[in-house]
């Protein structure tokens, strides 16, 4: 989903995120060779050194693996991947979730993960993009270690009809890398549930875990129980920070300074970009000398937001109607985009679904786009 590599972004982050061993270290430290016990996939973010994180929210841990990649093939145009990928797998469309995208930036290797099956019992697989092909990724015999979350809520479905959930899914709802450590949002067992952790690499057992609160100004409310859904590392006035969006797309601030072990961390609404809408990925790149995010929307295509007023946009404390705060453009054409992740510094890989009016056939495909 979200890497952490602009230039001015890893200096800044240093100050907050140091390395916890020193710099000759290897980040191989504490893996084991075999096959990591994954129950689920979902969110992934690549470290240095072609280290893949992966998520699993219904074992709540999150895996570092060895890819070991080198330069490789270009990852270029699939279509049909959701078809490429069931086959792979032995299944039809209809039980296949494509969870997220990550590409590794020092080979350009390019991953995706997928859940196979529905509910509780979906298998997870790992899959490899390049030269226009996809591939099953083995972990049969990987290199790889595991960090489990303290708190996460209790893997069991409740509630009736419509409103009947398993809290555990949302255990981690997306994650980046920054410069020596791993940034986890998602939910706890906690009275507020809305969670930011930040885990030390090679893991250690030592992890910062605060609890997350923020004015949802569409609602206008304050809201502890609804995790974030995508999150981006960045540098904003010279403070390393995340930006962090939620269901129906408030914009939020949240300085990295404030994650420490049991803090309670208010984080600052610096837009409401619409309602009935799920973020569901975002990036950020620098264009002619400015830099921007662009975000990818359940219903509200792809927005990009320049990066200058995120430091001094008045809050958004009260109720709202519509939209406010920091503004964005719509990127016309990129439609139907699902997963975004950033390829270099011009480009970005995508995964595109959609559903066919006519014959009802689910498509999805994996392209590259100029970033603009």
């Amino acid at each position: 989903m979200n890497n952490f590599y602009s230039k001015t972004a890893i200096a800044a982050a240093a100050s907050i995120f140091a390395l916890s061993t020193p710099l000759h270290a290897d980040l191989k430290d504490g893996m084991k060779e075999g096959s990591p016990d994954l129950k689920s996939i979902g969110a992934l973010a690549f470290g240095p050194e072609g280290i893949l994180f992966a998520a699993d929210a219904k074992g709540a841990a999150v895996f570092a693996i060895a890819t070991d990649d080198g330069k490789g093939k270009k990852a270029s145009k699939v279509t049909e991947l959701n078809q490429k990928i069931a086959a792979t797998l032995g299944t039809e469309v209809a039980n296949i979730k494509i969870e997220d995208l990550a590409v590794n930036p020092g080979s350009g290797a390019t991953y995706v993960s997928v859940s196979r099956g529905r509910g509780p019992d979906a298998k997870p697989a790992l899959f490899k993009v390049t030269d226009g092909k996809v591939e099953l990724v083995s972990l049969d015999k990987v290199n790889f270690s595991k960090a489990e979350l303290a708190g996460a809520p209790e893997d069991k479905e409740v509630g009736e009809g419509r409103r009947r959930q398993n809290k555990r899914t949302s255990s981690i709802t997306d994650m980046a890398w920054a410069d020596g450590k791993v940034a986890v949002a998602g939910l706890s067992n906690e009275k507020f549930a809305s969670t930011l952790r930040v885990l030390d690499f090679p893991f250690s057992g030592k992890a910062a875990s605060s609890s997350v609160e923020i004015y949802h100004g569409a609602h206008g409310k304050l809201e502890t129980r609804s995790p974030i859904r995508t999150l981006l590392p960045i540098e904003i006035d010279g403070e390393p920070s995340i930006v962090a969006s939620y269901t129906c797309t408030p914009l939020v601030r949240i300085s990295l300074k404030q994650i420490q072990p049991k803090a309670h961390i208010k984080g600052d609404t610096i837009a409401e970009l619409g309602n009935r809408n799920e973020p569901l990925d975002m990036i950020e790149y620098e264009k002619g000398g400015k830099q921007f995010i662009l975000m990818a929307n359940s219903a509200r295509g792809i927005m990009k937001i320049g990066t200058e007023d995120l430091g001094t946009k008045e809050l958004i404390n009260t109720k709202i109607s519509g939209k406010a705060g920091v503004a964005y453009d719509s990127i016309e054409g990129w439609e139907n985009i699902t997963q975004l992740a950033k390829l270099n510094d011009n480009q970005a890989a995508i995964i595109k679904e959609w559903e066919d009016k006519d014959t009802k056939k689910k498509h999805a495909e994996f392209d590259t786009l100029a970033l603009t």
